[in-house]
């Protein structure tokens, strides 16, 4: 039976850097089994969406799942609302939100809160549970440290609505305006300004946050709202491509957008969707789902944190702890004849700490494959494989044509 997994580390495309001497955290890394799986198998580079463009994490991994983002992109709220266990229902909107900090003349400091940690936000997301709005329910869940999902739910509702997180610091907050003409959006926008108001009214009062400036660490006084979204309607990957598939994974987009696409979920105690994720369990998961499915999604969160926060040699570091963690998973692959496809969702430059739309490196290794000369894993390396260049929409027929699922085109 053949099988393949897919390991993304989520934004593992960088740039050189003066911190590690004009190499990027990949060329610097010293990382055996990352350069094992490029010398075993065919190598290229990928345009997640196109040539140039920047994809937001959601996008990103629609694309790479084989659906495209520009027609089947239905809002980030839906997904990290459906990855945090929520039951979506048509009409209803999510968003995507942050715990982020601002200061008494309503410029944010920082989108983050200094981190708050997962334990402190769903202290204060209880506290939020008790806000009534006039027109609609709101549902608030805090998933992994500063993030959580607003679902509002009601009538005449729209994810026409902008984004009061704008992905900046030091500039005011914005308000959520209709990006349509309709009573719908208009109506929205103003149930979500309400929310932030009574929101923000509860969060600078609350012990926690109090604690927090005593102790010289920065309030999360303020819930900042991004990524409208309904409902996705979509064809699920097990009926495109007659395959049982399951995705691991600990943040709550990546959890949502297997959910929506029908990927089965599986769980891992300890997988926490940050740095400190149980990475060894992960892999020991994913090991043993190759027991029941043709597809296994493993999504790796720490490389992408620690892009965010701009420190390219932690980022170096950061790989080579995947690359050690994944021997046991390459061995299994290669001794069992499966297919691994190793690669990135995005490009996030440590120096910039934001997504660009440079290539990402791509390694597929298992029986079959023309392997090419490339031995080390890294931007430009696999830019010189035999895969070439090609865009994310294209990976996944790529895998499938390995197991033989992509029926004929013509005659």
């Amino acid at each position: 039976m053949m099988k393949t997994v897919l390991i993304v580390c989520d934004g593992m495309g960088d740039r050189p850097t003066k911190a590690l001497n004009g190499l990027t955290p990949l060329q610097a890394a010293d990382a055996p089994t990352f350069n094992r799986i490029a010398s075993l198998g065919e190598c290229g580079i990928m345009d997640v969406i196109s040539p140039g463009q920047p994809p937001g994490s959601d996008t990103a991994h629609l694309a790479i799942f084989g659906y495209d983002p520009y027609t089947q992109y239905s809002g980030r709220g839906a997904y990290e609302a459906l990855g945090a266990g929520l039951d979506l229902k048509p009409g209803e909107v999510a968003f995507r939100c942050n715990f982020a900090t601002v200061n008494d003349e309503d410029i944010i400091i920082d989108r983050r809160a200094g981190r708050i940690t997962t334990e402190e936000a769903r202290i204060l997301a209880q506290a939020l549970k008790d806000i009534k709005l006039e027109d609609a329910e709101p549902i608030f869940v805090s998933t992994t440290e500063h993030r959580g999902v607003l679902v509002l739910r009601g009538d005449k509702l729209s994810r026409m609505v902008s984004d009061v997180d704008v992905h900046e610091v030091g500039v005011r907050i914005g308000k959520p305006k209709p990006l349509d003409g309709s009573i719908e959006a208009e109506h929205t926008a103003k149930v979500l300004e309400e929310f932030i108001i009574k929101a923000r009214k509860i969060l600078e009062n609350h012990p926690l946050n109090k604690e927090r400036i005593a102790k010289g660490l920065r309030p999360a006084n303020i819930v900042l709202t991004r990524g409208a979204g309904t409902l996705p309607n979509v064809k699920p990957i097990h009926k495109m491509w007659n395959i049982k598939a399951a995705a691991i994974a600990g943040g709550a987009l990546y959890k949502g957008i297997a959910r929506a696409l029908g990927f089965d979920l599986i769980n891992v105690p300890g997988a926490t969707g940050t740095v400190n994720t149980d990475l060894k369990a992960k892999i020991q998961y994913t090991m043993d789902a190759l027991k029941r499915y043709d597809l296994v999604f493993l999504h790796i969160k720490a490389t992408d944190t620690v892009s965010h926060d701009k420190i390219p040699v932690k980022k170096k570091e950061v790989i080579e702890w995947i690359s050690r963690e994944i021997t046991p998973l390459v061995d299994l692959i290669e001794s069992q004849g499966y297919y691994l496809a190793l690669t990135a969702d995005h490009t996030t430059p440590s120096e910039i700490g934001e997504h660009r739309g440079d290539p990402v490196p791509l390694a597929i290794m298992g029986p079959n494959v023309r392997r090419d000369w490339i031995e080390k894993f890294d931007e430009l390396s696999c830019a010189r494989g035999g895969i070439c260049r090609i865009k994310g929409v294209d990976l996944m027929k790529i895998l499938m044509n390995y197991l033989d699922k992509v029926p004929l085109l013509g005659e």
